[in-house]
């Protein structure tokens, strides 16, 4: 089997809302302990050959769906549990900073069940927005960083404004407009270094410490989804007269 190709997050510090460790919402926790023990039953509990066959079972893998194949269990499983895999520290530490940033101001607004069913949704639409684009690779799609894209684009729409006032932050007021969102120098700017950086590394394939190519394919599906489908996830808001 080729190469993992890994999603893998980066942008700006400056822009990215940031919280305590220790005022996570419970659920951005548990999705990062999720990772982090599926992290360390890969590397220190499972054989070699156990870990391929996981891959094989638990990443994306686009061939699957090509036809070639008979359809099974794991090709409606996969989409969603390619997120929980990564390729190593570096991209699992990475990932987790950025769902922590990112995660725990969405969290805060829309509650833990809205918060799941986002991280699957855009996580499933950043899977097969890679796999339209590369519908024979072979190589396995892991990492959470396509539901962490899906995550700002949601930010976005509120032009990253998180209201700390009740201690925990949250992203606040109504979602804006896309035109609104598209005026703000400070959106634009960052959607500008996303993008960039997204695409030259996805290019060079350059991950801090590991080989695997970044897929920055899946992270373009996973923000639009996040971007456009917000709505589909966010509280009604109740405002007094």
């Amino acid at each position: 089997m080729n190469e993992a190709r890994e999603t893998g997050t980066a942008a700006d510090d400056e822009i990215a809302p940031r919280e305590p460790i220790f005022n996570l919402p419970a659920i951005v926790l548990a999705v990062i302990l999720i990772c982090a023990a599926v992290h360390l039953l890969r590397l220190y509990v499972l054989t070699p050959q156990q870990d391929i066959e996981l891959l094989i079972r638990a990443a994306f893998i686009p061939v699957r769906y090509s036809g070639q194949y008979d359809v099974d269990f794991y090709a409606f499983s996969s989409p969603f549990t390619y997120t929980f895999l990564h390729g190593g520290w570096a991209h699992l530490i990475v990932n987790m900073i950025w769902l922590a940033a990112f995660g725990s101001p969405l969290a805060s607004r829309i509650g833990a069940l809205r918060f799941a069913l986002f991280f699957a949704v855009t996580g499933v639409a950043a899977a097969f927005f890679f796999f339209a684009i590369h519908p024979q690779t072979q190589a396995p799609l892991i990492g959470a960083s396509g539901s962490i894209s899906g995550m700002m684009g949601a930010a976005a729409r509120f032009a990253f404004h998180v209201d700390r006032s009740s201690g925990k932050g949250a992203f606040a007021g109504p979602l804006l407009p896309f035109r609104a969102v598209f005026r703000s120098r400070a959106t634009l700017s960052f959607l500008a270094v996303w993008m960039v950086i997204n695409i030259v590394t996805g290019v060079v394939g350059f991950v801090p410490g590991e080989d695997s190519q970044i897929a920055w394919e899946a992270h373009i599906g996973g923000f639009l989804a996040g971007f456009l489908g917000l709505r589909f996830f966010d509280r009604r808001q109740v405002y007094g007269r």
